[in-house]
């Protein structure tokens, strides 16, 4: 037993060692975002924003991103009292999870799961906010333009659970990336 543990204890050193060696890389994005929101079910409307997100690798394929998401826009909403107020949206996700990415030439495409939370908020004519689990996955394509400086394209599906009810939303995000 007390070779098995030995044993155990050098692959152990080996492998941090093995680990330390891969460089650490990474990448920051920033560009615009557009989402095609349920606020409440099967009713949809267009959101339009930015969005923010930093990856860092911690091996050359794999590495954890955290995404952060602001999309404002308006709605009428159908109220039983009998007029319908008009509603200015402000939603924002704070995302993370892990992304899944290969270098082809130019070309990086990636995949990617993330969990976190979103906030949503309606003021002008209704007034009220909600918070809920966000849970979105999907993927998108890096084109090197110029040293660490890439083009984005990106799609994801966005669920959120706003009011009680279920959103599943769809997001297209494009803009610049600094691959570091």
């Amino acid at each position: 037993m007390r070779k098995l543990w030995t044993l155990v204890f050098f692959i152990t050193i080996f492998a941090a060692g093995a680990f330390a060696q891969i460089p650490t890389k990474g990448n920051v994005f920033f560009g615009y975002s557009y989402n095609r929101a349920e606020i409440v079910s099967n009713d949809g409307t267009n959101l339009n924003g930015w969005n923010a997100s930093l990856e860092g690798k911690f091996l050359p394929w794999i590495g954890l991103v955290t995404d952060i998401i602001g999309y404002y826009g308006g709605r009428d909403f159908v109220v039983p009292v009998g007029h319908n107020p008009h509603a200015d949206l402000s939603e924002y996700n704070i995302l993370l999870g892990p992304r899944v990415s290969a270098e082809v030439g130019r070309f990086r495409p990636f995949a990617e799961i993330l969990v976190g939370a979103g906030h949503i908020i309606r003021s002008n004519g209704i007034s009220d906010s909600d918070t809920s689990f966000a849970n979105a996955f999907g993927g998108g394509l890096d084109y090197r333009v110029a040293g660490p400086v890439a083009l984005r394209g990106q799609l994801d599906w966005i669920h959120t659970r706003f009011y009680g009810n279920s959103q599943n939303d769809v997001r297209f995000s494009t803009g610049v990336v600094v691959h570091f």
